[in-house]
């Protein structure tokens, strides 16, 4: 019996451990196909920003009679840009645009951090059914609202000014405001509105001193939210202004045509490429902060 146990020891072939070599390139391998999908999403992503860049340098010629894809002649022609501010009127419509986006995103973060921290924080009767109704806002679709609005701003006189935007841009975001506020409360210690309130502190002095500095970071991200739902819309801008010394600049790009309707691409490229570069630089100035204020709304179970 022993001397078979050991040749069966004997005959069993031994296993050796994969060389280091070949791990790492077994490594490399299962890497590949993560970095030809991240490789075709930047390319999804970057050309057409690039694509957009360069013809915002291109004259009108070369878009009718060049290849689509063939680089300006003239990488320091800056006219585009120029007749975009002059003739396009350019900085009149982000300087409406701005007129109409910040105080309105100033309403919408106020009234729905508050409105938050009442419906969360605060304990009364009848909270949930208020939070029920500002949740069923959320489903109501924009569409629905603006031949409504429209009429009551003509008959308040409203009509030919930023009000009717400024309004209704912050009746429409402050469902979602509200929810997000209240999620990220529900996320905070209730120890700790507890023991302001053995201090003597008051519900306000907790808002202000407590509530709001507690939830910076969530105010942040939902502020970015809505300035970019703000700052893009189309369909309301161009419902609620009348004249063109009150359009926004989503609206004032439509405007961007020569004579007879011709489209005058170059302008209208450098126009846009005003509007997309500048929102991406505050997305990327803000991005860490967004990036907290998600973390910041994770609720543990």
């Amino acid at each position: 019996m022993t001397h078979t146990t050991t040749l069966d020891t004997v005959a069993r072939p031994s296993v050796q451990a994969p060389a280091p070599e070949q791990r790492s390139r077994a490594r490399w391998l299962r890497r590949v196909p993560g970095w030809v999908v991240v490789t075709l999403l930047m390319i999804a992503v970057v050309y057409p920003l690039f694509w957009l860049l360069t013809g915002s340098f291109k004259t009108q010629n070369e878009f009718l009679n060049n290849p689509t894809w063939a680089l300006p002649e003239d990488w320091t022609n800056l006219d585009n840009y120029i007749e975009a501010f002059t003739t396009g009127n350019l900085g009149t419509y982000i300087k409406n645009s701005v007129l109409a986006t910040l105080p309105a995103l100033f309403f919408t973060i106020v009234f729905g951090v508050a409105a938050g921290f009442a419906l969360e924080v605060m304990v009364w009767k009848g909270r949930g059914t208020v939070l029920l109704l500002f949740l069923a806002g959320i489903m109501v679709p924009g569409q629905m609202i603006l031949l409504p609005l429209f009429t009551i701003y003509f008959q308040t006189g409203l009509t030919g000014s930023l009000w009717p935007l400024i309004i209704t841009y912050t009746a429409i975001g402050l469902p979602l405001t509200v929810f997000m506020m209240a999620t990220f409360f529900r996320g905070v210690p209730r120890e700790i509105f507890e023991a302001a309130t053995l201090d003597g502190a008051s519900i306000y002095r907790q808002f202000w001193s407590i509530g709001f500095p507690m939830v910076k970071n969530a105010i942040f991200t939902v502020a970015l939210v809505q300035f970019f739902f703000i700052w893009n819309d189309l369909l309301i801008a161009l419902t609620f202004t009348n004249r063109d010394d009150l359009r926004t600049i989503q609206v004032g790009l439509l405007n961007f045509t020569g004579q007879f309707g011709q489209v005058q691409y170059g302008p209208t490229f450098a126009a846009v490429c005003v509007n997309v570069f500048g929102t991406l630089v505050i997305y990327l100035f803000l991005n860490q902060r967004v990036m907290k204020g998600m973390t910041a709304g994770a609720v543990k179970g």
